[in-house]
């Protein structure tokens, strides 16, 4: 099991980057860990017909726009970063396209904390669509990803792992190790054949067995009717169960940057409702 000793926060200018900053100061004060804050976002110059980025009056009126982004995340990092607590520097891209740039800081990092996308926001603009799923793929690390919307006053006190004896989900399990080892409740669900019975009972042995040994206790839920609506089913459990942590594998792989997800993971990665651990 990998401890959790350094912690990459992706900063940008929306209102839900103060949100990212207590989820990674909270987890960095249970681990005992430092977080880096990395401002990285798409300059407004890429999105400029090029007749139109060499005015001058609109060069400048772009270079007020990115600063004006930079201090905003600035703002609200500087908030987080004079209270007492964990170590948290400030670190920003120059000219790097934002998701290149965090999945090479991710490199060196043991868990990403970023935002869950929001289409049609003022900020949706700030990083590619397929942000998320493009640093998880690039940089094969862990990523917390924070939703756009309600309250997040935990993270990791009640789990909901999902289990499916994937490459994936026992990646996504590994990595959620030190976030498990904290809980006070723990339940991991899968689904499987029905004529699959004795696989399935086989993988639960198995499942509970590598879990205790790392001091988890852990309530399974075995479904035999096959995994179905995935993402949905997944989103319901976590509401049904009051799970502040969802964890699960990410299904995809990028071929010509073009990510292709799996259906759970896009359902997921669109109608998150409660933070959701992933790894590739």
């Amino acid at each position: 099991m990998s401890p959790i000793k350094h912690i990459l926060l992706h900063l940008d200018a929306s209102p839900r980057c103060a949100v990212r900053l207590q989820v990674a100061r909270q987890l960095a004060i249970t681990h005992e860990a430092r977080v880096t804050g990395l401002f990285a976002v798409t300059s407004s110059f890429a999105e400029m017909p090029f007749t139109a980025a060499e005015s001058s009056q609109a060069g400048a009126f772009v270079l007020k726009l990115d600063a004006d982004r930079r201090e905003r995340a600035l703002s609200a990092f500087d908030r987080f970063s004079k209270e007492a607590g964990p170590l948290i520097d400030w670190r920003e891209l120059g000219t790097e396209p934002p998701t290149w740039g965090v999945a090479q800081a991710a490199l060196c990092a043991d868990l990403v904390v970023l935002g869950q996308h929001e289409p049609g926001s003022a900020t949706a603009r700030d990083v590619p669509a397929d942000f998320v799923e493009s640093v998880v793929v690039d940089s094969g690390k862990p990523a917390l990803v924070v939703p756009y919307t309600g309250d997040v006053r935990t993270v990791g006190h009640n789990v909901l792992v999902a289990w499916n004896a994937s490459r994936e989900s026992a990646r996504a399990l590994g990595a959620a190790l030190p976030l498990l080892a904290h809980a006070k409740q723990v339940h991991v669900v899968s689904w499987n054949d029905p004529q699959g019975a004795v696989q399935a009972a086989a993988d639960r042995a198995q499942l509970e067995q590598y879990l205790a040994s790392h001091g988890i206790s852990a309530t399974l839920h075995w479904y035999g009717d096959g995994p179905g609506q995935a993402g949905e089913r997944l989103l319901s459990l976590t509401t049904d169960l009051g799970s502040d942590l969802l964890v699960m594998g990410c299904y995809g792989h990028s071929r010509a940057r073009e990510l292709v997800l799996g259906g759970a993971t896009r359902t997921v990665l669109r109608s998150m409702t409660v933070p959701v651990l992933l790894a590739h």
